[in-house]
């Protein structure tokens, strides 16, 4: 099972760091490159314990629809997303968060599960993992471009 894992340093403060994190608002703006919209459950704001979105995208020339539900929250210092149906055998993506150098330090641990055994496994090494990687990191910088400016204060209110 492959496990990605970030580290992202953000000057900006815990409690907004993460409230961008769980923005379902914030993803969208990320992902934009994959038509990513939010179709079912929390579709907007922030998301929290035990609430669901279902979220369709095109990857690889395909739509995809992927539901994940929230499983752990402890805010500001973790929360917990995983899969619930989609494309994945499974997947499980941990979001922590740490006061450091009078900022925050964002880690994602994202530990996924292909499908069709030898052939996903196959994919990981080939493609899968990387792509992964760079959906990660491209959202990471999104969220720190909108956590050090004042673009933060149109996704999440104080």
């Amino acid at each position: 099972m492959p496990r990605i894992k970030l580290q992202t340093e953000i000057k900006a403060s815990k409690r907004i760091v993460f409230d961008l994190s769980r923005s379902i608002d914030l993803h969208k703006i990320a992902t934009e490159h994959t038509n990513e919209i939010a179709i079912a459950g929390k579709t907007s704001g922030q998301i929290g314990m035990d609430e669901s979105v279902t979220w369709k995208a095109k990857h690889f020339g395909i739509y995809q629809k992927l539901t994940s539900k929230i499983t752990a929250f402890e805010r500001p210092n973790l929360f917990v997303d995983e899969m619930v149906k989609g494309a994945f055998k499974s997947f499980r993506h941990e979001h922590y968060f740490e006061n450091f150098n009078g900022g925050t330090l964002m880690t994602d641990s994202f530990d996924y599960e292909s499908p069709l055994g030898v052939l996903g496994k196959l994919a990981d090494k080939l493609f899968l993992q990387k792509y992964m990687t760079d959906l990660l990191v491209k959202r990471n910088r999104i969220v720190k471009e909108f956590a050090e400016t004042d673009k933060w204060k149109k996704i999440i209110s104080v």
